[in-house]
């Protein structure tokens, strides 16, 4: 492993008074899994001063992920939002590990498992990497895991420390939409919550409580009315280009709402959306056959370079995919 370099954080509001025989909260955390979830994480606590561990399963995955990492980062110099010793000081506190034993000392570990090919997340898996961080961590270190449709009672239930355990959302449309949500389950203690709190602020998000429920409240919003839009396209109503005009213009969003599913990816919706579905049984979470088509033929969003839109190499949009209603 390579040597750590560290950057004194007191400048980023981390510290804690001097005669505190404690360390700083957060000042250590970590991430399991680095997939595009994973990567936003690691990216926005690493620039907010904390050191992030990160594992990934093989030496290969561990290069990609830093190259994406360097990639965002070069971005964001290019518009003059960071200088190149920037860079570096913020890339020094990315650690990358194959091993659970490197997470020791962390205050909080979040389990951000990559999503398959088909959009799902193995519940037994993410249940075994609880009870791996659970041998690692001190008692009172938070293990929290990133998703919008997982219940976190049901990945808790077999720790030993179930109050520290809580679930995350981090929304994944655009770099300015920095809401956290943060839910409770039913062993999730409130000191738990208030150190999560804390972390959303000083990663400069706000942060908003959420019961348990499934889809919690963005992904229960943002299915009901992709759907009612894909309803809207099947009856030709009106042309997909209008939708989105009528999303974006009259509401005053930054994508059309299939634009949004694009990005999202459609099989990540089609898996929640069958997931809400299954929990409620409401009609408005079932996917619409325009979803089942993108789905069934692999047409994902930006990742595929098809969706709703057809992309280049970079993700941008070229022009609505009309085989898809024609």
């Amino acid at each position: 492993m390579s040597e750590i370099i560290t950057e004194p954080i007191e400048r980023y509001g981390l510290t804690i008074s001097a005669r505190s025989k404690h360390k700083p909260l957060f000042s250590k955390i970590g991430v399991v899994g680095a997939g595009k979830e994973g990567r936003n994480i690691i990216n926005m606590a690493s620039t907010a001063g904390m050191e992030v561990v990160f594992l990934d399963e093989s030496h290969e995955r561990i290069d990609y992920v830093l190259r994406e990492l360097e990639k965002v980062m070069d971005q964001k110099i290019t518009g003059w939002g960071l200088t190149q010793s920037e860079k570096k000081v913020i890339m020094n506190r990315i650690t990358p590990t194959l091993e659970y034993e490197d997470f020791k000392h962390c205050d909080l570990v979040i389990e951000c498992t990559r999503y398959s090919e088909s959009g799902r997340r193995s519940t037994p898996l993410r249940k075994n990497i609880f009870k791996k961080l659970e041998e690692i961590l001190d008692e009172d270190a938070i293990i929290a895991t990133n998703g919008s449709t997982v219940i976190i009672s049901e990945l808790a239930a077999d720790v030993h420390h179930k109050e520290r355990c809580v679930s995350l959302y981090f929304p994944v449309s655009h770099p300015d939409a920095r809401i956290l949500e943060i839910v409770s389950g039913m062993y999730t203690s409130e000191e738990v919550y208030r150190k999560m709190e804390v972390f959303a602020r000083l990663i400069n998000f706000t942060p908003h409580h959420i019961t348990e429920s499934n889809g919690n409240v963005s992904m229960r919003l943002v299915t009901t009315m992709l759907n009612e839009a894909c309803q809207i396209l099947l009856e030709r109503v009106s042309s997909l280009e209008d939708i989105e005009e009528t999303f974006t213009i009259i509401y005053g969003q930054r994508y059309g709402i299939f634009r949004l599913a694009d990005i999202i990816g459609i099989e990540r919706l089609v898996t929640l959306m069958e997931a809400m579905f299954n929990d409620f049984g409401e009609k408005q979470y079932k996917p619409n056959a325009l979803l089942w088509k993108l789905y069934r033929s692999n047409q994902l969003g930006v990742r595929t370079g098809k969706g709703f839109y057809i992309y280049d190499e970079n993700g941008q949009p070229l022009s609505p995919n009309k085989s898809l209603y024609n």
